[in-house]
């Protein structure tokens, strides 16, 4: 799957014809495909939960190769085939969701004959939202921290349509560095986050 991302943006790139400039404002939304699990040292990882996200994005450039880059994302995380031990002692297994209002804050590094290739890296806080099991579609929020944080990494494209306006392909990656619940006797169970997004940059 990632050789396929990679090939279809080193496609993308080669047709891109014009940059941003320092001073520059940015502006995008994009929607993307995510692909989510958790993990820990006691458990390993645990099964993909194929899921969405949507965000809005601003960035300032101060050089044609360096800006700075903050998003605001509605993240669905979790992971699949859990077991759960229910009030009556029974052991169940069902799917996790986890919705996170997430920002990500990270630099963003632009290269290529054009600069618009671009790899952003840095870091984000997420603020849960929601969380559910889904085969009884019980509310299990309360188990979880409230706040995730952890490492974020993105590659992507842009490919300019005018002046003004750039559609983008990126790949996303981000690592959680704090325990998913609250009163966990074992070793941290940590969110482990990839996405596929496509989006539209509006250049100020």
């Amino acid at each position: 799957m990632k050789k396929i991302i990679f090939s279809l943006l080193a496609i993308a790139g080669c047709i891109t014809t014009n940059a941003q400039s320092k001073g520059n404002f940015e502006f995008g939304l994009n929607t993307g495909l995510n692909f989510s699990t958790s993990t820990s040292s006691d458990y390993g990882s645990m099964d993909t939960n194929y899921s969405y996200n949507f965000a809005g994005s601003a960035e300032y450039f101060f050089s044609e190769s360096w800006g700075i880059k903050a998003k605001l994302t509605y993240d669905r995380k979790g992971w699949d085939n859990d077991l759960i031990d229910d009030e009556l002692g029974r052991t169940y297994t069902t799917d996790i969701n986890a919705d996170y209002l997430t920002i990500p804050v990270m630099a963003s590094w632009h290269f290529g004959r054009t600069n618009n290739w671009y790899l952003n890296f840095g870091g984000y806080v997420g603020f849960l939202m929601s969380a559910k099991e889904t085969r009884f579609d019980t509310d299990i929020k309360h188990v979880f921290n409230t706040t995730d944080a952890g490492l974020a990494l993105g590659l992507g494209v842009k490919i300019p349509v005018s002046d003004f306006i750039k559609i983008f392909i990126e790949y996303q990656e981000q690592a959680g560095v704090i325990d998913v619940f609250k009163n966990n006797d074992y070793d941290p169970v940590l969110n482990s986050r990839s996405a596929i997004n496509v989006g539209i940059n509006f250049l100020l």
